[in-house]
C-alpha cells in the first residue's frame, strides 16, 4: 500500500507543468542610461542622458523599444528607431524575437541575452548577430526602471 501512494504521488508530481524558475522580475518600462558595443576590437560606451532617449517596455509576452533624439528632430542629432517583438525569459536567459523594426533588416532575427537585476537596474548583455546589416558585437545595456507612481 506505502509503495503505490508513493507511485501515485510521484506520478502525480512528474505530471505538473514545469515551473518558470526564473525570478527576474523584468515587466515595466525601462529608461536605457548607458550601452557598451564591442565590435572588431573597438569598443564605444554611449550615454543616453542628454541628447537622446531610450525606453524599453516589457509586459508578460511582448517587448517594445523607442529611440529618439531629444531635440525635436531639429538639428544633427535627429535620430528615431523602434522596434518590438515576442521574447522567452528562462533563469536570467533572455532571448529576443524581433518581429517589427525601423531598420527591416533587423526583423526576424533572435537575439540571445544574459540579464541581472540590481536594484532598479536590468543589465542585458549579449552578442547582437544581424548577417544582412554586417552586425556582429556584444551589447550590454544598462537600464533603470521607470517608475510613474511618481505621476
Amino acid at each position: 500500500m506505502k509503495r503505490v501512494l508513493f507511485l501515485l504521488i510521484l506520478i502525480i508530481v512528474s505530471c505538473r507543468p514545469a515551473i518558470d524558475k526564473s525570478n527576474l522580475e523584468i515587466e515595466g518600462t525601462w529608461k536605457l542610461f548607458e550601452a557598451t558595443l564591442e565590435e572588431n576590437g573597438v569598443k564605444t560606451v554611449t550615454k543616453y542622458d542628454q541628447n537622446t532617449s531610450f525606453i524599453k517596455i516589457i509586459n508578460k509576452s511582448h517587448f517594445a523599444f523607442h529611440l529618439h533624439d531629444l531635440s525635436k528632430g531639429k538639428d544633427s542629432t535627429a535620430v528615431y528607431s523602434s522596434g518590438a517583438g515576442t521574447y522567452e525569459l528562462v533563469g536570467n536567459k533572455y532571448t529576443e524575437n524581433l518581429e517589427y523594426c525601423s531598420d527591416r533588416q533587423w526583423e526576424g532575427n533572435d537575439f540571445h541575452f544574459t540579464l541581472e537585476i540590481r536594484n532598479d537596474t536590468l543589465i542585458q548583455s549579449g552578442v547582437e548577430v544581424v548577417e544582412e546589416a554586417r552586425v556582429n558585437r556584444m551589447n550590454t545595456e544598462k537600464y533603470v526602471k521607470v517608475n510613474y507612481s511618481k505621476f
